[in-house]
């Protein structure tokens, strides 16, 4: 893996404080593979495989694939979510969606994610909605100490609603898109996104899942995995996705992409 190619560019308004974006390119060798790539560069392969709109793991020689498209936005006073979309083209939702934000509400310093994206420049009828709602709702980043209750509130409210939310699926099955993955990687903490540590327990069976669709901490049956937790999350697991984890890669590489159901036990 050596052709690689690293662009910058900074970009700047009177308004809105951006850090450089990296957009990186990567030339496909003989003997490449997506999982050693996304190895390679701390990422996944259900990432590489959205962000290149893929159909198979299957690559070629000289091949050109993107690594990274995204700019680190550091927040500051008097910002609000409608208005760093809006400078930026996207809208409140992916920022809520790309930042893992519960509410509208930003804190001064900050650091948000925006994602180069493939969106037409025009927001869509829904999009638009969805700024027009946002627009007034949307507070200005403020202090961390003024928001702390708020976010207590919203979290409390949150968790109250993901519970309802966990009694009203049990016993659903659902048709998802699996892939599969191993904490045993280059830069990779082993920690899910609920304290799961997998390097210490390499045969736990655990799932990344959307929680809109299967709420965290599930207990679920995966047809072909058997019974398991959904017990983290992945920027590229959305809507109807889960990432399985195995011990090693060999068994991530057989698993690959299947069509499988998912029924949530509790």
């Amino acid at each position: 893996m050596k052709k690689f190619l690293l662009s910058t560019a900074v970009i700047a308004t009177s308004l809105l404080a951006v850090v450089p974006v990296s957009a990186a390119e990567y030339e496909v060798e003989q003997g490449d593979n997506l999982w050693g790539i996304a190895e390679e560069h701390n990422t996944s392969v259900a990432k590489l495989r959205e962000m290149n709109n893929l159909e198979s793991d299957i690559i070629v020689p000289k091949q050109i694939i993107n690594i990274d498209k995204e700019i680190t936005y550091i927040v500051k006073k008097g910002d609000s979510l409608s208005e760093i979309a809006k400078a930026h083209e996207t809208t409140v939702a992916d920022l809520k969606e790309w930042n893992n934000l519960e509410t509208n509400l930003i804190i001064i310093g900050e650091e948000l994610i925006i994602k180069e994206t493939d969106k037409d420049p025009q927001n869509t009828e829904e999009d638009e909605q969805v700024n027009r709602e946002t627009i007034e709702s949307t507070p200005e980043a403020t202090d961390p100490a003024e928001v702390k209750t708020a976010q207590v509130a919203q979290q409390t409210t949150n968790n109250q609603q993901q519970t309802q939310d966990s009694q009203q699926q049990t016993g659903q099955t659902i048709n998802v898109t699996a892939t599969a993955y191993t904490a045993k990687c280059a830069g990779c903490s082993g920690i899910t996104a609920t304290g799961i540590n997998l390097l210490e327990n390499p045969n736990m069976k655990v799932i990344a899942v959307d929680p809109n669709v299967i709420p965290l901490g599930s207990r679920v049956y995966v047809e072909g995995y058997g019974e398991a937790i959904a017990g983290d999350t992945g920027g590229a697991i959305n809507g109807n996705k889960i990432d399985l984890h195995v011990p090693t890669k060999q068994e991530a590489l057989n698993w690959g992409r299947r069509q499988v159901q998912v029924t949530i036990l509790n």
